[in-house]
């Protein structure tokens, strides 16, 4: 099964709950923070590639918004009324 962030975000909460356990060895503890670190990496790594592509759209869509409106050749009799 192919892991997603939401998925790799599950999996963090479950690290997180068991190193609050009391009951977790030091070496389970350990490996368990060390997979929690691992995944922490590749979910911030994940944001910022989204972050980008949402900056990047935003910038494309503001660029069409501030584009010229050209009328359709069908409606230049409204376009001459408007002057």
């Amino acid at each position: 099964m192919k892991n997603n962030f939401e998925n790799k975000l599950n999996r963090l909460e479950e690290i997180v709950s068991k190193l609050e356990e009391e009951q977790t060895d030091l070496d389970a503890s350990v490996k368990l923070f060390e997979e929690g670190i691992a995944l922490s990496k590749e979910m911030t790594q994940k944001l910022q590639e989204v972050k980008f592509k949402v900056t990047a759209l935003k910038k494309k869509g503001a660029a069409l918004l501030t584009e010229p409106f050209d009328a359709p050749e069908g409606n230049a009799d409204e376009a001459d009324h408007a002057e």
